[in-house]
């Protein structure tokens, strides 16, 4: 294929792509930006030149100066940044380097979404109700959303990775959806063109991987189920899909190859649909790239898809026919961002602590961690917040469920807040089980308020508490000559983090003489150790907790998706912690802080203004994505602390409220 390969991107897809260039024997080169001169891939590479400042990733002649400087051949774009800009290809092409990705023209066809939908139509392919140009104001948007019925959808023609849309019930959710669009958009990708289109309610999104090559040939894949999405962001995605029977798959590929001839596509590329519960089938999109998601498609077709984008990018032919793709298994795919879980906010700090999954040896080859991040990594807010694509297989969908599960409980992330409370919450959920309601309203109807900690069942709880006793035990004993005998009866006090939820049980037991076993449990734990792996003895019920940090008469752990603060008291302790004062009533907040680091993109009230609960005062972009803060209280607005353009930090006080006493004072 190629002798030297520059890289593009930075994080976990440059991580990707390094490694399938490295079994073929190419050399690679990466560009990082000063923010990046640390990560993992630019130790990866076999050459490694700083672009520049954070968004030197999208600039043209930065990553064109790299690729001549150091003679590299061909540039693999991942995917984001310059991934689907035209004028990138045409550049490279004009140097004489290969882009490893589609034409240019077939980029700019399908890139943009007002003129995909028209070439979609045009071969054959079935799509959404709309308006097929541009929207230019949100009076525009109006006339359109009346001529076709709410709800409607609000995208950026430009856009992609959710971001620069908008869903819209009603007039004022479009206006106020089509302006955040539009100011996304444009922060994005600088692009805000606006188009509208007739939302579907409750559909699944299902998308076909296809493969194509300079010989006129192209290949679809199984399709992919990216349902579970937040803010149009996808979450959880698995191959194949549930709702999809062979002859609909087989249709949507069939259009897909069209669209895809139709525009003379050469590489990777995937054809988005959403999909109606009676399996009708609409074009929502292409993307001219390698999707975030492709890990799930390799481990179900055994296909390298990076490796497939290097020889059709060098000429050669694709190595597989249409009839010999098959679907071996199945395969699922967690996206970790750096996020609370509650309300999907981005995070940033330093990974104190970072520990990937791994499973036995018997299941090693089922687990898979697409990350480029270590231990120590700073997570910033320059860049989105995805730390880690965590994918399982199994031979049938609940095997890699199960292993999904397994790998989630031994993830550990301290330092930043992250979403795997949700994920296997997400995971274990009886209706993604079962497979058969899951919509892209999952996540809205399922967790409402985002993810909310469950309370643990009597079957739960004393097998917990006991396992805590133990610990508590193995440290005690561990600073004393005793190695066995009776342990006393121990008030296990647990206190859920987030919900305030407590629980006590009084446990007794004894330690044996083999060092990791009590009569009731053996337990698997070097001191301080981050994983606790325990079994029960009476039903040998396993189970697995992460040790977080230690409190004066106890710890905090994580079991499950939730976080303890655990207790360990003898009677007297017990009798002591009655008398303690409780916490008092939180007050009403006099202020509206910044959730994240960020950029203010607009204030929506002034000074004096009386305001309601709920209402938006004001904008902050964090992480490419725009956030509405909104009052939790009625008041009147006393102090304004910032202006369009500020950068803040997370903890930042915003706007401040004038005090119930003044108001009362001023007659408010």
């Amino acid at each position: 294929t190629f002798n030297k390969l520059l890289i593009a991107n930075r994080g976990e897809i440059a991580c990707r792509i390094i490694k399938t260039a490295a079994r073929l024997n190419i050399r690679t080169v990466a560009v990082y930006s000063v923010l990046d001169a640390d990560a993992p891939y630019v130790r990866m590479a076999d050459e490694a030149v700083c672009i520049g400042e954070a968004q030197a990733y999208l600039s043209i002649p930065h990553i064109l100066e790299a690729a001549q400087r150091t003679g590299a051949q061909a540039v693999h774009p991942g995917y984001g940044f310059l991934s689907e800009n035209p004028a990138f290809v045409r550049e490279l092409e004009k140097n004489g380097i290969v882009f490893v990705g589609p034409k240019a023209d077939a980029i700019a066809a399908m890139g943009d979404k007002i003129q995909s939908k028209l070439i979609a139509r045009a071969s054959g392919v079935n799509c959404i109700p709309g308006y097929d140009g541009q929207v230019m104001t949100a009076e525009d948007a109006l006339g359109v959303a009346h001529n076709i019925g709410y709800p409607v959808m609000i995208k950026a023609s430009a856009g992609g990775g959710g971001k620069g849309m908008r869903i819209a019930w009603n007039d004022h959710e479009l206006q106020e959806g089509f302006k955040l669009a539009k100011q996304e958009s444009m922060s994005a990708f600088g692009d805000d063109r606006m188009l509208i289109e007739k939302y579907i309610d409750q559909p699944r999104h299902i998308e076909i991987q296809i493969l194509g090559d300079n010989h006129g040939n192209v290949v679809y894949l199984p399709p992919r189920e990216c349902s579970i999405q937040r803010r149009n962001q996808k979450v959880v995605e698995e191959s194949p899909s549930v709702h999809i029977d062979n002859a609909t798959w087989h249709k949507m590929g069939r259009q897909a190859v069209a669209l895809a001839k139709y525009v003379g596509y050469n590489s990777a590329g995937t054809v988005e649909f959403l999909v109606d519960e009676d399996k009708n089938f609409y074009f929502l999109e292409m993307n001219t790239r390698l999707q975030v998601e492709h890990p799930i498609t390799e481990y179900v077709t055994r296909l390298d898809l990076v490796e497939q984008m290097l020889y059709s990018a060098a000429g050669h032919p694709l190595t597989i026919q249409q009839n010999q793709v098959k679907c071996h298994g199945w395969a699922i795919e967690s996206r970790v961002y750096a996020e609370d879980p509650t309300q999907f906010l981005p995070s940033v700090g330093r990974l104190v602590v970072y520990r990937e999954p791994s499973l036995p040896d018997d299941d090693s080859a089922s687990i898979r961690c697409d990350s480029g991040i270590m231990e120590g990594s700073d997570i910033v807010v320059d860049y989105d917040p995805l730390l880690c694509k965590l994918v399982t297989h199994g031979e049938t969908r609940d095997k890699a469920i199960e292993r999904m599960v397994k790998a989630l409980d031994e993830y550990v992330i301290i330092g930043v807040a992250h979403n795997l409370p949700l994920l296997r919450s997400v995971v274990n959920n009886p209706r993604f089980r079962a497979g058969k309601h899951i919509t892209t309203d999952f996540l809205a109807q399922e967790y409402p308020d985002g993810y909310q900690s469950t309370a643990l069942s009597d079957d739960e709880l004393y097998p917990l508490a006991m396992v805590n006793a133990a610990m508590w035990a193995k440290k005690e004993l561990a600073a004393t000559s005793v190695s066995s005998g009776k342990w006393g009866s121990t008030w296990v006090q647990l206190i859920d983090e987030q919900s305030d939820r407590q629980y006590e049980v009084n446990v007794a037991i004894a330690k044996s003489q083999d060092s990791d076993a009590f009569e009731s449990l053996k337990i698997n734990w070097a001191l301080d150790d981050l994983l606790v792996r325990a079994t029960i003895q009476d039903n040998k019920q396993d189970l697995l907790v992460q040790y977080l940090d230690s409190l004066a008469f106890g710890f905090r752990i994580q079991y499950g998706s939730d976080k303890f603060k655990v207790a360990l008291l003898n009677d007297r302790q017990r009798q002591l912690a009655k008398y303690m004062k409780p916490k008092p009533r939180q007050m009403p907040s006099k202020t509206v802080t910044s959730p994240m680091p960020g950029r203010i993109i607009s204030v929506a009230v002034n000074v004096g203004d009386k305001v309601t609960q709920g209402q938006e005062v004001v904008v902050v972009e964090a992480m490419k994505m725009q956030n509405v803060l909104r009052t939790s209280r009625v008041g009147t607005i006393k102090k304004i602390h910032v202006q369009q353009g500020h950068a803040v930090q997370t903890g930042q006080v915003l706007v401040e409220f004038e005090d119930e006493v003044e108001e009362k004072a001023n007659g408010l």
